[in-house]
């Protein structure tokens, strides 16, 4: 059971965490619901055919927002929408080549046309290619920039134009984008160009009450990262995973790694109404190896 059905099935039944017996008040107040609540919303998610992305239109779902799947991998994005639908949501799935402005302009029609109004929208698509700075290519610093830092200048640009009544506009940056690291530099590049175009564009949107702001994850067991344990053949070396995870959570002070869910609950906050006064920030959800 996930998180929030399971709230709202203890919720249902009148308990409270922590109480010694049932309670007649509800896990979740009212108000509270409706802070965090996404029902009649419709939520854009690129890079969503796997990650967090994926996860992010399962969480925005659960939220009650109607989903719309953006990323280049068709066969990932019709498996998350049967994901989608199986949670009982609505997903409606647009390949998308997030570097490309006019297919993105596209996107943002498309959720506005299929559900006459576009209220969130996460820009979770991204690529890494390691290699020292006297190594790198152009192709390989044009690939990273144009996913990275493109696309998702492309998804403000067109959620700007296309949210009538306000919304929240979200950027996935990452960890890598405050701390240096030996082969990630043009990943770290766009990922700090991430923070400061989201405290751009949280200036220049608020006065549409749209707010902009960013999550900077920690090391995440995603398939972005999965290229490090996986061998020439497909298969996983499961002691190379066991040993990079052990040594990715001793960087931590809590002594812990993350999944998917624990951007995706940091995401739905940014979301909702309950950051309403919230605007222009990198949330860090990376377990305390940056603290800013």
């Amino acid at each position: 059971m996930d998180m929030i059905s399971g709230i709202r099935d203890r919720a249902a039944h009148g308990e409270r965490q922590g109480a010694a017996g049932p309670d007649d008040r509800p896990l979740l107040s009212e108000e509270l619901q409706r802070q965090f609540s996404l029902k009649g919303r419709t939520a854009v998610v690129t890079g969503a055919a796997g990650g967090i992305g994926r996860q992010a239109a399962l969480t925005f779902t659960e939220a009650g927002a109607d989903v719309v799947l953006a990323d280049v991998g068709e066969e990932g994005l019709e498996q998350t929408a049967k994901l989608v639908e199986a949670a009982g949501g609505r997903a409606l799935v647009v390949p998308t080549d997030v570097g490309d402005r006019a297919a993105v302009n596209a996107l943002a029609v498309a959720a506005v046309k299929a559900h006459g109004r576009l209220d969130v929208w996460a820009n979770v698509a991204g690529i890494i290619r390691n290699s020292l700075i006297v190594d790198a290519t152009p192709e390989d610093v044009e690939a990273v920039t144009r996913v990275n830092l493109w696309g998702t200048y492309w998804g403000i640009a067109a959620a700007g134009r296309a949210m009538r009544n306000g919304g929240s506009i979200i950027n996935v940056s990452s960890a890598g984008g405050e701390m240096p690291a030996p082969t990630l530099s043009i990943y770290a590049m766009t990922k700090a160009g991430i923070n400061h175009l989201t405290r751009c564009a949280a200036t220049e949107l608020g006065p549409k009450n749209i707010r902009v702001n960013a999550i900077a994850p920690g090391f995440t067991d995603t398939p972005m990262v999965q290229r490090n344990w996986t061998r020439p053949d497909g298969t996983v070396d499961e002691d190379a995973r066991d040993a990079l995870l052990e040594v990715r959570a001793a960087q931590s002070p809590l002594h812990l790694t993350a999944t998917p869910e624990d951007q995706t609950w940091a995401m739905l906050y940014l979301a909702s109404d309950a950051s309403r006064f919230v605007t222009g920030q990198v949330l860090r959800p990376n377990g305390g190896v940056v603290m800013a």
